[in-house]
């Protein structure tokens, strides 16, 4: 009885029946909404069943452009030092008079820098150039007196020969002479002692001119006019031991403190490069001039000097650098460089036994089969063919990775 009832309610009507037969044509409507809904799940399934895997990608270069050279074996920090480098002061206590320099001022050797007050050393100068030219005249005064006693001298001599004067008198005659010659020999001595001291009195005098003591750059300007400047400090806490520091910007090298396990790799005339803290992108030829024979027990460290071989008014004392020790670099030659393009290490995978890349096109990674040389740029690789410079390589590719893969580039850390 039920399921009579559920059969008169499916039963069509005549009347619906002809309704039905006189409609627009409702079927067509029906069908291209299944065919919407179809597609619309296919998207869904193929936008949500099949996610966008996160890569890591680095576009492959030339050779040529990326400069194919010797690989980094150490890498160490260090600062910049300057090999001379000076704290100018007077050699004698004094005020100063005069500071004829500022900070960041280039100097020449022999410059004056600065000036004492010299009115005491000018007045001890004057009195010794004084005594020296007594001195002198008094030389003067004796060498004609010597001469007077020896021409008496001698015609006493001939006198005697002749009885008109006494033996007696030719002795005091030649015995004048000779104190007359004393005289003027210890007369030559004061003189000397005289000049000697005035010498002295102008070396003094030349102490209060502060002079630059080689080519440089003033660093630190650390007296004022009116200051007292001592070599020792002996005037206390208001002395200053120097007016200011003067850097040789051409002795310029790095001090980098290489751990004593790691030691070994470094060798003299090694080649180098450093990158300085302030000018990351800037990379600075240099060399290992010498390990210094003694460690650091506190650090277990070994300092290394190495020179730059490129001079530039950005690179200062102190600055932070990091060194990157690198293998001997081979001899220059005349050959074209190497064809291919240079990849990441990492870019290359192993898929079935093969070395292959990944090389991204829009959002979708490509799998290409590659043979990679076997020399070694650092820690690049070198592809002779299957990529081209400019493209995207996948670094590092996920073992899910596959071809035609959609992916999306990793924010860099």
């Amino acid at each position: 009885m039920k399921n009579a009832e559920l059969l008169k309610e499916l039963r069509i009507e005549r009347d619906q029946r002809e309704d039905l037969g006189r409609g627009p044509g409702r079927w067509p409507w029906i069908a291209g909404g299944v065919v919407v809904l179809l597609a619309a799940g296919a998207a869904g399934w193929m936008l949500w069943g099949h996610p966008a895997i996160e890569v890591q990608t680095a576009a492959a270069v030339a050779p040529s452009a990326a400069g194919p050279g010797p690989g980094a074996v150490l890498q160490a920090t260090g600062y910049i030092t300057a090999r001379r480098q000076a704290t100018v002061s007077a050699q004698i206590t004094g005020t100063l008079t005069e500071v004829l320099f500022e900070e960041g001022d280039r100097v020449e050797k022999g410059q004056v820098l600065a000036r004492l007050d010299d009115n005491a050393y000018r007045a001890a100068l004057d009195s010794a150039k004084a005594n020296a030219l007594a001195a002198e005249a008094q030389i003067l005064q004796l060498q004609a007196q010597l001469d007077q006693a020896r021409a008496d001298s001698s015609r006493l001599r001939t006198l005697v020969a002749t009885g008109l004067v006494s033996r007696q008198q030719d002795e005091q005659a030649r015995t004048l002479v000779n104190s007359t010659q004393a005289q003027l020999n210890a007369q030559r001595k004061l003189a000397a002692a005289a000049q000697a001291q005035a010498t002295q009195a102008q070396v003094n005098f030349d102490y209060t001119v502060v002079r630059a003591p080689f080519t440089g750059v003033i660093t630190v300007k650390a007296a004022q006019v009116g200051e007292i400047i001592s070599p020792l400090s002996a005037g206390g806490g208001f002395t200053r031991t120097g007016v200011g520091t003067i850097v040789d910007m051409d002795s310029l090298e790095i001090d980098v403190d290489v751990n004593e396990a790691y030691i070994g790799r470094v060798k003299a005339a090694m080649p180098a490069e450093a990158v300085l803290d302030a000018y990351a992108d800037w990379k600075i030829p240099a060399h290992v001039i010498a390990i210094v024979p003694a460690a650091d027990r506190g650090k277990a460290t070994v300092k290394v000097r190495v020179a730059l071989d490129q001079k530039d008014p950005r690179i200062v004392p102190d600055m932070g650098v990091r060194v990157s020790f690198l293998e001997q670099a081979a001899p220059k030659q005349a050959a074209q460089p190497p064809k291919g393009v240079l990849v990441p290490a990492g870019a290359i995978a192993q898929r079935d036994g093969h070395d292959t890349v990944f090389v991204v096109s829009g959002d979708v990674a490509h799998q290409r089969a590659v043979e990679p040389a076997p020399q070694a740029y650092g820690e690049m690789r070198l592809l002779p063919a299957g990529v081209q410079a400019g493209e995207a390589v996948v670094v590092s590719p996920p073992e899910e990775l596959k071809d035609g893969a959609r992916v999306k580039s990793a924010a860099t850390p």
